[in-house]
């Protein structure tokens, strides 16, 4: 009779045991991959309940310290008549445009992080935040390069979005964008990571720093600037632009890397402007012909085409025909991924790279330079150094833009004369002591035969006639 009770309660405990493991392997699910050979390869993905993508806490946490930025921009290009004087010959007060964007709060004490390109040009700019209440918000400081921009409200105890790591970013992980697409005020909307390291093509020639990440999280105009957050409600990018021919999302978004955002703003907090390290190399992807004609065993890396005198890299050894395939132990995988790199570093930080060099790796040590050149001195994309600042030959589209046939277009300013005058990005030199100037070299030159001052004729990037002058 014992023996039996036993049995019965050995055969209970064995089914118990068994149906406990049934569920669990149902829970977290078993897919089996029959590969071309013939040979399995097992994977256990975890199904439970706990691990679906469940974006309250993000969304909650975060939402109300992402705000409704207002901007207001006076447009010279557009006027209105105050008599018929004006009326007939083309005179008037310039015209006010609205626009809007997003921003995301980083600091209780009232520090915006937003894109420049909500905020360029603007001559008021306004903030709500989600218990609606209205602050006029100061521009602190603007990145072209990066399309970030940093503006501040007098406020504190603010709610703050942390900022998280984007480095640890993996593909195919669940993030949300939080913004105001149309004017539709605290919008989430939800996606996964499409890919990393994306850069965007430049019609305008501009300078530019990008290391996109691409997501499927619905994105649309008055999203820009506001927060691409990951699950634990941490900030990892700031939505920035969307690829469409609409002008609408159409499936893919971007953003800028947190890590990216974070040394930028901090910048533009303790110093006022941007200290950006500088390698000095033009470089170009490893393709099919060049693998072929170095005998490569792989597309990995990418090629220099051109190192700048007196940069960094000429200073560390970096030659024309080096492929760079690590910095600091990160893989290069394109010219993106090295722009991003090289953006973490501050001029006179060092840097161990790993170049490929006549079938040999090499490793070489760097010390960057800051943007702070001699005038004339050639920078990445075609710009030229003037005044701790960049100048590079107006585009077409930004002379038609602008309604002018001549120019040099300031692409980015940094310590130094032209930041001292108060010019921003985007200005448009015409005349330098009343010559007009089509090319940087004309800049350099007119400078260089004025004895005690420069005087400055242009327009804004919003087409507003404007001038300033500097002592030599």
């Amino acid at each position: 009779m014992k023996k039996s009770i036993l049995i019965v309660l050995l055969s209970a405990l064995v089914a118990g045991i068994t149906a406990y493991a049934v569920v669990r392997t149902q829970d977290r699910g078993v897919s089996q991959n029959v590969l071309s050979n013939g040979t399995s390869e097992f994977r256990t993905v975890n199904l439970s309940q706990s691990e679906y993508p469940d974006f309250t806490y993000a969304a909650e946490s975060a939402v109300d310290a992402v705000v409704y930025v207002k901007v207001t921009v006076r447009d010279s290009r557009i006027t209105v008549p105050n008599s018929l004087f004006d009326y007939f010959f083309g005179f008037g007060e310039p015209q006010e445009r609205v626009g809007s964007g997003s921003g995301v709060i980083i600091r209780q004490d009232g520090y915006i992080v937003t894109n420049n390109h909500v905020v360029a040009g603007a001559s008021k700019i306004e903030v709500t935040l989600t218990n609606n209440k209205t602050y006029p918000a100061t521009l602190i400081g603007t990145d072209p390069a990066t399309d970030v921009a940093l503006i501040k409200i007098d406020a504190q105890g603010l709610p703050v979005v942390p900022f998280g790591d984007s480095d640890k970013l993996r593909l195919g992980e669940w993030v949300i964008a939080i913004g105001s697409p149309y004017d539709l005020r605290s919008t989430i909307t939800a996606g996964i990571v499409s890919a990393k390291g994306r850069s965007m093509k430049n019609e305008k020639g501009e300078f530019k720093i990008e290391s996109f990440i691409q997501t499927d999280a619905a994105v649309n105009p008055g999203n820009s600037g506001g927060a691409l957050v990951n699950k634990e409600g941490q900030l990892v990018g700031v939505n920035t632009a969307i690829y469409s021919q609409t002008g609408s999302y159409t499936g893919y978004s971007f953003a800028i890397p947190s890590n990216m955002v974070k040394k930028i703003v901090y910048d533009l907090i303790d110093y006022g402007s941007v200290k950006r390290a500088m390698l000095g190399v033009t470089m170009s992807p490893i393709t099919d012909k060049i693998a072929k004609e170095l005998k490569l065993s792989s597309l990995n890396g990418v090629y220099i085409t051109e190192v700048l005198s007196g940069s960094a890299a000429e200073e560390g050894g970096i030659k024309v025909g080096d492929i760079i395939l690590e910095i600091d132990s990160m893989k290069v995988t394109n010219g993106a991924s090295v722009q991003e790199k090289v953006n973490s570093y501050y001029p006179g930080d060092k840097a161990s790279i790993v170049v490929l060099r006549n079938g040999k790796e090499k490793t070489l040590e760097v010390t960057f330079k800051g943007t702070a050149m001699e005038n004339g001195t050639k920078i990445e994309d075609g710009a030229v150094a003037f005044f701790g600042s960049a100048i590079k030959e107006a585009s077409k589209e930004t002379l038609e833009r602008l309604g002018i046939d001549h120019g040099v277009e300031i692409v980015s300013v940094g310590p130094g004369k032209i930041m001292d005058a108060g010019v921003s990005e985007g200005f448009v030199i015409m005349y330098i002591n009343n010559q007009p100037v089509q090319k940087p070299q004309d800049v350099i030159d007119l400078v260089k035969k004025s004895k005690r001052a420069v005087f400055v004729e242009g327009v804004t990037s919003y087409g507003r006639a404007s001038y300033f002058g500097f002592g030599l």
